[in-house]
C-alpha cells in the first residue's frame, strides 16, 4: 500500500505530530512523509492513502502567508524559531489534482474544547471531500500554547492513531493497487 503523510508546521508541534503517524504506519506500506513544500500534491495523489494535516489557526486551517507573518511577529520569538516553509497546506490543496484516494486528516490545535478552538482537520477534510478523495477520519492532537509544547501523550497518540489508520484502510485497498513507490519526491523520505 502507498501511504503519503503531507504536512504545514510552524513551530514544530505538527512535524512531530506527522513523523509519529508515519512511525505507526510502518510495517502496513511504503510511506512518504514530510513537509509541503518536500511533496508535490501531482506526486502523491494517487497513493492509497493521504494523511494531511496542520495547525489550527484562528479556528481553521493556516493563511497561506502564515509563515511568513508568524516569522515577522517579535512577539512569538519566546516560541522558538518558526520553521522554515514556503508553500501553506492551503495552497498545497489547491493545487492537488482531483482524486479518489482515501484521506485523512489531523491537525494541532490549543487543548480547549473544539467548539472554542475550532479544527483545521474539519476544513482539510472538506477541501479534500470536494476534489472527490473519500475521507475516512480526522483528528486532533493537542498543544500546551501558541508555539506547543504537546499535551502529554499526543505524540503517542498520533503513532497508535496511524498505526489503526493505515490497517482499516488497507482493509479495503484491492490486491492489484498494492504496489510499492517507485520513487521518493525530492526533500521526502521513505519511512517502511
Amino acid at each position: 500500500m502507498r501511504i503519503a503523510v503531507v504536512y504545514e508546521s510552524m513551530f514544530g508541534n505538527t512535524k512531530t505530530i506527522g513523523d509519529a503517524i508515519a512511525d505507526g504506519m510502518r510495517g502496513t506500506g511504503d510511506v512518504v512523509v514530510g513537509t509541503v513544500d518536500d511533496l508535490p500534491p501531482d506526486e502523491v495523489w494517487d497513493a492509497d492513502l493521504i494523511v494531511a494535516g496542520g495547525p489550527t489557526q484562528n479556528r481553521g486551517m493556516a493563511k497561506p502567508d502564515a509563515h511568513r507573518s508568524l516569522a515577522e511577529k517579535r512577539s512569538l520569538d519566546k516560541y522558538g524559531t518558526i520553521l522554515p516553509g514556503r508553500e501553506s497546506l492551503a495552497g498545497w490543496l489547491e493545487r492537488l489534482p482531483n482524486g479518489s484516494a482515501a484521506t485523512a486528516t489531523f491537525d494541532t490545535r490549543l487543548d480547549k474544547p473544539v467548539w472554542l478552538t475550532g479544527s483545521a482537520a474539519k476544513e482539510i477534510a472538506s477541501r479534500l471531500s470536494s476534489k472527490g478523495y473519500d475521507v475516512v477520519a480526522a483528528e486532533s492532537f493537542l498543544v500546551r500554547g501558541t508555539g506547543g509544547p504537546l499535551s502529554d501523550g499526543q505524540r503517542e497518540r498520533a503513532v497508535a492513531w496511524g498505526r489503526e489508520l493505515a490497517a482499516n484502510v488497507e482493509k479495503t485497498v484491492p490486491p492489484q493497487r498494492r504496489t510499492r513507490i517507485a520513487s521518493v519526491p525530492q526533500g521526502g523520505r521513505t519511512d517502511g
